[in-house]
């Protein structure tokens, strides 16, 4: 009985040991934007990318209203990595414009491609230019999102608040259909090319996009030093058979400040070890380069994802 006793100790002494010599697997959440948005479907390949080639995590991307929130999940540790675009994530970490509090536990991964600001309206609309806006239903995005952020202050430039029309705050799902159905004149959206709500509601309604002017981001840039001018290329959507002048910002990989350097190191090699893995999940990440992953970065890079892109001699 005695040996038994001894045997049977052994063994769970053994199995304590193997238990506690186990790494625990970590849950990491991305956080990204609205289902069938960029965001969303480049997060989630990232979230496959980082599960076949990082040990002992489990990622999750997860829906969210985007920018302005994800910001927020990242400061209150309920997300650890997210996309957001740079204008937002300088007026966290500053707490300037919508914040109020300043978002230290944020630092950068890596820039990554264009978000452009599409002002789309029916094919038959009488609505020609943004001063046409006034009066009118106007979905300008989701609360708590960089595309609201970015309707707010181009309105602005032209001289319109939301005093000046019906704002809608509408998602790009919520938008797609207000336009479809005619519930609302005119949406914003923001986001990397193509974005599958517009190619949706392409397909089912003939629909026009409204350019806004160089010079016009040129002077908007002046007063919000991140936007750029850019051109929505002919045929990006059925329809489209012209470029579209426009304005863009650039959208952003963070993450919590407070996670180890090793996890965000590892987490980053898998990343970019795999762009053309991610590429093929949407054709914006084909845009992200290792020459491009300062471009427009507002806060300080994680210390390790700057181990790796030293590696990269970047």
């Amino acid at each position: 009985m005695k040996k038994a006793l001894l045997v049977l100790s052994v063994l769970a002494l053994v199995t304590m040991g193997f238990t506690a010599c186990t790494p625990r697997t970590q849950f990491i959440t991305i956080a990204t934007g609205g289902t069938g948005g960029p965001y969303n479907i480049i997060g989630s390949a990232m979230a496959t990318l980082l599960n076949a080639n990082v040990r002992h995590i489990q990622a999750t991307a997860t829906v969210t209203p985007a920018s302005v929130v994800n910001v927020g999940l990242l400061q209150e540790k309920k997300a650890d990595i997210a996309l957001a675009m740079n204008d937002v994530v300088y007026y966290a970490f500053s707490g300037t414009e919508m914040f109020t509090t300043k978002h230290t536990n944020l630092a950068g991964i890596a820039a990554l491609y264009p978000n452009f600001v599409q002002l789309v309206v029916r094919a038959d609309s009488p609505i020609q230019s943004i001063a046409d806006l006034r009066g009118r239903r106007v979905g300008v995005g989701a609360p708590g999102s960089g595309t609201e952020v970015n309707a707010r202050q181009i309105l602005q430039a032209f001289g319109l608040t939301y005093a000046d029309l019906r704002a809608d705050f509408l998602s790009y799902a919520e938008s797609e259909v207000g336009l479809r159905d005619g519930t609302v004149d005119a949406v914003f959206l923001t986001s990397g090319l193509p974005n599958a709500a517009l190619i949706a509601l392409a397909t089912t309604r003939d629909v026009r996009f409204i350019p806004i002017a160089a010079d016009k981001v040129t002077a908007l840039a002046k007063q919000f030093p991140f936007y750029f001018p850019i051109e929505i290329p002919a045929n990006t959507y059925r329809g489209q058979t012209a470029p579209i002048p426009t304005a863009a910002v650039i959208n952003l990989l963070i993450v919590r400040r407070d996670l180890p350097d090793t996890l965000v190191y590892n987490m980053t090699k898998a990343i970019f070890d795999n762009l053309e893995t991610l590429g093929n999940a949407h054709a914006s990440a084909r845009l992200i380069s290792l020459d491009r992953i300062r471009n427009g970065m507002p806060i300080p890079v994680h210390p390790g994802a700057e181990r790796f892109f030293r590696e990269k001699g970047k």
